[in-house]
């Protein structure tokens, strides 16, 4: 079995400029911020960021917009964040503002293979605009296209050997469905654990869809 458990200097090998990179995390809780603070330290630039947020000036993700490290981002919203906002008015920043619950099966979609997906919502507001529509038995849909990343930084409680992943109540929030969504996951995680020691019934997210696991607390 490969060893998923890599240092933070092997993960940030697989950091480049103009990567699309999904971060997990809801106003920062779940944010991987151990990989966002890796991210900083190198100095990676020009990213696409999905994510459901933006955070805080100095939290969640919202550190990489003040570094002024991200040319794109996808969110349902960046109200929490006024650099984000001022990046964004100036333009400095492209933003693509997307409803939570269609930014969520946008990434679905992108992990399962398919195209997008169809929704009202969105209709007659400036989420249509450019946007392709159709009719289905008389109702009219947005298509959504589907999202997918180069790489998906996510956070979890605790990770056996093989990846599997728990996460820690509304801390789960976008990490499992980003993990379908990218080409190389890498997770940190606060424990990790033999394999065997996770009861099946708790894993959120299966360790094939782990590739790397950076651990910031202990490991058996």
């Amino acid at each position: 079995m490969m060893n998923k458990h890599v240092t933070i200097e092997e993960v940030g090998q697989s950091f480049k400029d103009g990567m699309t990179v999904m971060v997990g995390g809801f106003l920062g809780v779940g944010t991987p911020e151990v990989l966002v603070q890796a991210i900083l330290d190198r100095e990676i630039k020009d990213l696409t960021l999905i994510v459901t947020d933006t955070g805080f000036i100095d939290k969640g993700v919202g550190p990489l917009i003040v570094k002024r490290l991200v040319k794109h981002v996808i969110a349902s919203h960046i109200g929490t964040n006024v650099e984000t906002g001022k990046q964004m008015i100036q333009e400095q920043l492209s933003v693509e503002l997307v409803p939570q619950g269609t930014l969520a099966e946008r990434i679905r979609c992108g992990g399962s293979g398919l195209g997008g997906v169809l929704t009202s919502t969105g209709i007659g507001t400036i989420v249509e605009a450019n946007k392709e529509k159709i009719w289905v038995d008389g109702v009219e849909y947005l298509i959504e296209k589907a999202l997918r990343a180069d790489l998906a930084l996510l956070k979890a409680k605790k990770a056996d050997k093989a990846g599997n992943l728990v996460y820690d109540k509304s801390a789960r929030n976008f990490n499992p469905v980003m993990a379908l969504a990218a080409d190389l996951v890498i997770v940190q995680v606060d424990e990790i654990v033999e394999i065997g020691e996770i009861d099946p019934d708790e894993v959120m997210t299966p360790g094939v869809l782990v590739d790397q696991i950076i651990c910031i607390g202990g490991a058996r």
